[in-house]
């Protein structure tokens, strides 16, 4: 009788055990999936910057036609970044979180990473058409 009230307890702990494995394990997961996200967009943003500079920093150095490849290409790869992150963070293939953990609503990725985008069209425009001169 005391065995097996020892193997119930056992069983108990055990089993209380794997559910707090899950669920860090159902942690770890959505905050890699944030990460993920969070490094599109950091190199999306990085590589916009790196865009507008090389724009201005290599006119003086190359023809002005190569620095404005430079810079479109770019900031080409930004927006591709930032369309990358939102299908990545849209079809990643987790399943949702079982702890108290919520994602971020896709309509609000979509929409700041639509507006970066615009401001990625825009940096592409002044590359192209703006003259400080």
């Amino acid at each position: 009788m005391t065995g097996d009230i020892k193997s119930k307890s056992a069983v108990s702990q055990l089993e209380r055990s794997a559910t707090a494995v899950e669920v860090s394990v159902d942690r770890s997961t959505e905050l890699a999936a944030e990460r993920t996200y969070a490094a599109w967009v950091r190199t999306a943003l990085t590589s916009m910057a790196a865009g507008v500079g090389a724009k201005a920093l290599l006119s003086e150095v190359v023809p002005a036609w190569l620095a404005g490849v430079t810079g479109s290409v770019l900031i080409l790869f930004s927006a591709f970044c930032l369309v990358a992150a939102v299908w990545r963070e849209a079809t990643n293939g987790v399943l949702p979180p079982h702890p108290g953990l919520r994602r971020i609503p896709l309509a609000f990725l979509v929409v700041t990473n639509g507006f970066l985008v615009l401001v990625a069209l825009a940096a592409l425009i002044g590359i192209w058409f703006y003259d400080p001169n």
